[in-house]
């Protein structure tokens, strides 16, 4: 029962912060910049509708709209990453394991279509890709917890030795530990600390460019209030 509780606040929670963009995040520079291209507008005004989205019925349209980005502009990685962070939004929302399972193979086919693309931020590449696995986890965690927490472990891993100030490792290793039982070295504690650096993070990242991803700060946030509580609880 524990576990099904778990795993059902993971999905409300994943669901969540990839739902939401902080204004912080994605304020112009002090300079002005120069006109956006139609392609440039689209795709912004396209990312800014999936950050708002929050049904999952949604989804399919923002998800054909970033498909015709990609179509428009096969060799830019942004609307495969963002078709990917879709499905991915997708399959936490869903209910049935197989369905759920579908929507992450989505996810992942156009998540390794990103990562082949030029100037692909391979720290978000991975980031991402670690996010895949826990949704992998969350379908079936007995089954699933000892494979693929390997496979989370490593791939932000290799994103923090990438990009060590990217705020979505840390949130995404708090996750890992705070849902993780603590007879395998998980627990509120463990997570606590890696949702304040996430947090510290968040108040100074600014993106490589104007659609490159912003996503998390609202969930580090809450996610540590929730430690923070347990913790405080023991």
């Amino acid at each position: 029962m524990k576990t099904a509780v778990l795993t059902l606040a993971l999905a409300a929670a994943s669901f969540a912060a990839l739902a939401q963009t902080p204004a912080a995040a994605v304020a112009a520079p002090a300079t002005a910049a120069p006109a956006a291209d139609a392609y440039t507008t689209m795709l912004g005004a396209t990312i800014a509708e999936q950050n708002a989205i929050t049904q999952k019925a949604d989804l399919p349209a923002n998800i054909a709209k970033l498909e015709r980005a990609a179509s428009a502009r096969p060799t830019d990685w942004l609307p495969r990453y963002y078709q990917a962070r879709g499905y991915l939004k997708m399959g936490f929302a869903g209910t049935d394991g197989d369905a759920q399972d579908k929507l992450f193979d989505q996810a992942q086919a156009a998540l390794d279509q990103a990562a082949k693309l030029p100037d692909a931020e391979q720290a978000e590449i991975l980031v991402l890709q670690a996010y895949i696995y826990q949704g992998r986890i969350m379908v079936s965690p007995m089954t699933r917890g000892m494979v693929y927490s390997g496979r989370v472990g490593e791939a932000l891993a290799r994103a923090q030795a990438l990009a060590p100030a990217n705020p979505r490792v840390y949130l995404l290793l708090g996750n890992d530990a705070f849902y993780r039982p603590s007879m395998f070295g998980g627990g509120a504690d463990k997570a606590k600390p890696y949702y304040e650096k996430a947090k510290a993070l968040f108040a100074t990242f600014r993106p490589a460019t104007a659609l490159s991803p912003t996503w998390g700060a609202a969930m580090a946030d809450a996610m540590l209030a929730k430690a923070s509580a347990a913790v405080a609880a023991k």
